[in-house]
């Protein structure tokens, strides 16, 4: 009974740790500088991890609406404070938060849309697990060729609203056949929130369904791909650590 309880405390712990290493605080993009040509929009920004700094390039050959680089209007701030309230609401119940994000996005960081069409997220350093929050996307959508997980929706499970209010945001599948699988964000209403993609990266590219004046988001990412072990390694070394224990155990009784 002794040593069966010892190895369900173990496996509790361990899950504890995965679930625990699940979560936490984001590196968001600081969005820094804008060059627009005949051809395309380009913005400069970077990712400030633990140990690293990484650039980050994003292309739009159709243009963008606007860039916000740290002052202005906090667009991911929750309706309520967008109102003037005197009262800071929960971080908590913001559209951007969850169980795999602690903090929200940082405050005036945003480019906005306004144009259908392709665009391109380029990383200097191989990233893990990037979040992406978005902003009024109003009865219009994002398709991505990459697979995400929803994590947060304004007005969603006890969130509150979005800066423009409420909506609601959907996941549709796409498959065009031959492998070609299409992922897309759906919004209706108003809808804020943030989704993530989850493994190493590269690159990110994803088109703006509709003509939209205007929606907008920004990025974010646990850490490198450096700093952030996959969770089939996390999984092998907590086995490794959980057999070790009760090896130990098994020989001291």
């Amino acid at each position: 009974m002794k040593n069966k309880f010892l190895k369900v405390t173990i496996a509790l712990t361990i899950c504890s740790i995965m679930n625990i290493a699940s979560a936490g605080i984001i590196h968001w993009a600081d969005w820094e500088s804008e060059t627009v040509t005949e051809n395309a929009t380009t913005v400069s920004g970077k990712f400030v991890t633990n140990t690293s700094t990484v650039d980050i390039e994003y292309k739009n050959t159709q243009g963008i609406h606007f860039l916000q680089t740290g002052t202005g209007i906090d667009y991911f701030s929750n309706s309520d404070y967008s109102q003037s309230s005197t009262t800071l609401l929960n971080p908590n119940l913001s559209p951007y938060t969850s169980s795999v994000v602690d903090n929200i996005p940082t405050a005036a960081e945003m480019i906005a849309l306004k144009n259908k069409g392709s665009q391109t997220l380029s990383f200097s350093e191989s990233v893990a697990n990037i979040v992406f929050s978005y902003v009024s996307l109003n009865d219009n959508g994002y398709s991505f060729d990459q697979d995400f997980d929803i994590l947060s929706v304004g007005s969603v499970e006890g969130n509150e609203d979005g800066y423009f209010g409420a909506g609601t945001s959907t996941k549709e599948i796409i498959d065009h056949g031959n492998g070609n699988i299409e992922y897309r964000l759906v919004g209706a209403g108003e809808a804020h929130g943030t989704i993530q993609f989850k493994g190493s990266f590269d690159q990110l590219t994803w088109n703006s369904l509709n003509n939209e004046t205007w929606n907008g988001f920004t990025v974010g990412i646990e850490g490198t791909t450096t700093e952030v072990p996959e969770p089939t390694t996390l999984a092998i070394f907590s086995l490794a650590m959980f057999g070790l224990i009760t090896r130990r155990f098994n020989q001291k009784n």
